[in-house]
């Protein structure tokens, strides 16, 4: 995408406005990609590294000509659980091979795919991850001395118990700091409300000397320059224990991406490639890992920034990432000041934003199938395992498509007087003793059933059958072996079978089978009068 912008003309006046967009989007992500990691149970030198350095790549490489990427909510939940199982080594491998993963599924084309994840899922897990945020945060925002475990009902049981130790300063601090958010969200959108607080924060504890835990006190600062890169040690244990991480970063890493690229894509009239952002994001995300950074993907709000800031190219993403890394090597001994109530504090608005809570609402009131796949999604994102949230909803969403997909097939049976009053009304002497099978809509395992109970409840056994399948547009292999073997089993028991409008795709596969060639085939027929004809010659014969 990069190259197509800078195909159609690339001049000061474009460089200008890339670089002001840059800026905008550069103060906004410095808070947040610390606030992120902090969350995450990293550093937040880590998030900031994943900000530059995947930030960089994403715009560069990407699919989406305003893309902004960086660590975001949606990886909170999962981070923090490969670092507590697995340690930060496991953390950086399973993003190498997550990246691996999304250059591969750039390569297979599946970008293409990810639309159809449905969005009870989508917004299930999402809301899902931010209840996890929200709590992940309490200890900070209310100043509390415990060691919070991963999971979230114990982590919930260990901020209770540790509830005596509220600090009013870290409460108090935590509150106005929300207010101030919401504050310049409504009267004054377009300032930067996160760095404007946590710099108010740092500021106020400084000078009021209040006993509060900063970035300093608990992670010793943030480092003023870049590591080099390195390959982390692994051993094939430790690569199959952490897979199934990877393939989660993987496949939210595609989801957040290609939704923030179609929303970019809403807000400014463009069209962005999922292929070749899911190529972007996978690259990247090998890229952070070697650095020493976390999971990144696309990020709706900073790229919404982007736009509304008055980007043009990738440019301005790649600018921005060069502008925190301006802020790490010029400012980062003012970061050991920053309180990490402030930072809660943005945190749980950002886990706010990230609920949803309208359009969780409107799915509840929906078709009941959707209201269960998002309960069930949010309840094991919240008390169980991501992977296993992300899996049981696509799964729960499959099984309730294909029901809907076989409820949606019609089989019908009709005798022949019937089927002649509607098709052949100029016909009035007609054989008896042959049945009509009229299919309409896919036949696929789904309807394997249906198909069944049809062919089982003939009655008496007919003199001759007609198969009516012109508005039968798809056959899979389950349902194309069932219809094969009721033609060659009536066949055998020396009843003719005529398929009639036989579209070319169900010909293949019913072919596999032998149902339309071979000894006990059925015979093809264009239309229901040719089909009738063909009976009335072999009766005739």
């Amino acid at each position: 995408m990069l190259l197509s912008a800078l195909r159609e003309g690339y001049g000061l006046g474009a460089l200008r406005a890339d670089a002001l967009a840059g800026l905008t989007v550069a103060i906004v992500a410095l808070p947040l990609s610390m606030a992120l990691a902090i969350a995450s149970g990293a550093t937040p030198a880590q998030g900031l590294i994943t900000a530059i350095v995947a930030g960089l790549f994403i715009s560069a490489l990407g699919g989406s000509r305003f893309q902004i990427g960086g660590p975001t909510g949606a990886f909170v939940v999962v981070v923090f659980g490969v670092i507590a199982h697995h340690g930060y080594d496991g953390l950086v491998l399973a993003t190498l091979v997550a990246g691996g993963l999304l250059v591969a599924a750039s390569l297979a084309g599946v970008g293409a795919w990810i639309k159809y994840v449905p969005d009870p899922v989508v917004t299930g897990f999402t809301s899902g991850i931010a209840v996890v945020i929200a709590a992940s945060q309490i200890g900070d925002v209310l100043g509390l001395k415990v060691h919070a475990p991963a999971d979230f009902a114990p982590k919930i049981a260990a901020l209770w118990n540790a509830r005596d130790t509220l600090s009013p300063y870290a409460l108090a601090l935590g509150l106005i700091c929300i207010g101030v958010i919401l504050a310049f969200r409504r009267w004054a959108p377009r300032w930067p409300a996160f760095l404007i607080v946590v710099a108010g924060a740092s500021l106020t504890a400084a000078l009021l000397h209040l006993p509060l835990d900063t970035i300093g006190s608990r992670f010793g600062g943030v480092p003023s320059s870049l590591p080099m890169p390195h390959v982390p040690s692994f051993s094939l244990e430790k690569l199959q224990a952490v897979l199934p991480s990877a393939f989660t970063i993987a496949f939210l890493g595609a989801i957040e991406s290609l939704l923030s690229a179609t929303v970019a894509d809403g807000l400014t009239g463009t069209r962005h490639r999922p292929n070749a952002e899911l190529m972007g994001q996978g690259i990247a995300n090998a890229a952070s890992a070697l650095f020493g950074g976390l999971p990144a993907t696309g990020a709706i709000a900073r790229t919404a920034t982007n736009i509304r800031a008055g980007a043009r190219t990738p440019v301005a993403g790649m600018l921005h990432s060069v502008f925190l890394l301006a802020f790490m090597l010029l400012a980062a001994p003012l970061a050991a000041y920053a309180p990490l109530a402030a930072l809660a504090a943005i945190l749980l608005v950002v886990a706010w934003n990230m609920a949803e809570t309208h359009r969780f609402v409107i799915l509840l009131k929906g078709p009941a199938g959707d209201g269960v796949v998002l309960v069930a999604t949010f309840v094991l994102t919240v008390f169980a395992d991501l992977t296993l949230a992300i899996g049981v909803g696509v799964i729960l969403s499959t099984l309730r498509f294909m029901h809907r997909m076989a409820e949606a097939v019609s089989i019908e049976q009709r005798g022949l007087e019937e089927e002649a009053a509607e098709a052949l009304p100029d016909r009035a002497h007609l054989p008896p003793g042959v049945e009509v099978f009229r299919f309409a809509g896919p036949l696929f395992f789904g309807a394997a059933s249906r198909l069944e109970d049809a062919f089982t409840n003939t009655g008496s056994k007919p003199k001759a059958i007609i198969l009516r399948m012109g508005g039968v547009p798809f056959i899979d292999a389950t349902a194309a072996r069932l219809l094969a073997a009721f033609i060659r089993r009536r066949r055998a028991e020396g009843v003719m079978v005529v398929i009639c409008g036989l579209q070319p795709r169900p010909a293949q596969a019913l072919s596999r089978f032998g149902a339309v060639e071979g000894p006990f085939a059925a015979e093809r027929a264009d239309n229901f009068a040719a089909a009738n004809d063909l009976i009335l010659q072999h009766q005739a014969a």
